[in-house]
This record gives C-alpha cells, structure tokens and sequence, in this order.
C-alpha cells in the first residue's frame, strides 16, 4: 500500500502535507480503492473558513458517498478544478494530481494530532 511518508493521516482517510502555512489535503489511496470508480467530487468554495473536523465537501462513487472533513482551521485558499472534470483522478493518483485543496492555515500543528504514515498503514490493517 503507498503511504507517502511525508503527510501526516486522518481516521476518515484523508491526507494533509504542510508547506509553510498551507496545508494541501486529499483522500489516501486506500480511500480512493475502497471507493472504487469516483465519479464526482464536490470541492469547498473559495475563501471559505473552516474549523478541524468541518465536512468541506464530498467524493461520489459508484459504491458509496464519502465527505471529506478537514483537520486543520483555515481558509481555503486553492481548490483543485480538474477534479470537476476528471474526477476519476482520485483513483489514479490521490497522493499527488488527485489534491482537492489548499488550506492556509496559522494552525499546521493542528495536524500533529494526527497519523504519521507507519501508524496509517497499522490503521488501515487492523481496520480491514
């Protein structure tokens, strides 16, 4: 399973990578196959303030309907617009093309609270 040891890891499967006061979010691999064929993905508005555990949008497959919740407050500064269009991106490359957006935040140790990669992939294994 490829974990990028370089973001930090929420329990709702979701990634966050810190650079300087931005914090760039998606879903993990292992979200993205569970999900299976994502077929929409609604983004959060621009400019929107958001606090830790806020649902800031949603992934459609055709198995299920996920939200995506964010774990550090901020403004959405950027959002991914290819994902509107491509949405089967996700399932492609989450970890990198597959970002959904860009939080700037005054809060990155917020994400301290969360899982570095050696403790997601532990996660992922005692949860299936």
């Amino acid at each position: 399973m490829n974990v990028p040891i370089d973001r930090k890891y929420s329990e709702t499967h979701e990634w966050f990578l810190a650079e300087n006061d931005v914090v760039t979010m998606g879903i993990t691999q292992f979200a993205a196959d569970e999900l299976t064929d994502i077929t929409y993905v609604e983004l959060p508005e621009v400019g929107r303030r958001v606090e830790v555990g806020d649902a800031i949008g949603e992934v459609e497959s055709v198995k299920a309907t996920s939200e995506l919740f964010t774990a550090v407050p901020g403004t959405i500064v950027e959002v991914n617009a290819l994902l509107v269009e491509r949405p089967e991106i996700l399932n492609d490359d989450a970890f990198e093309e597959g970002w959904i957006a860009r939080i700037r935040t005054d809060a990155a140790g917020a994400l301290n609270a969360l899982m570095a990669a050696k403790e997601y992939r532990a996660f992922v294994r005692s949860s299936s």
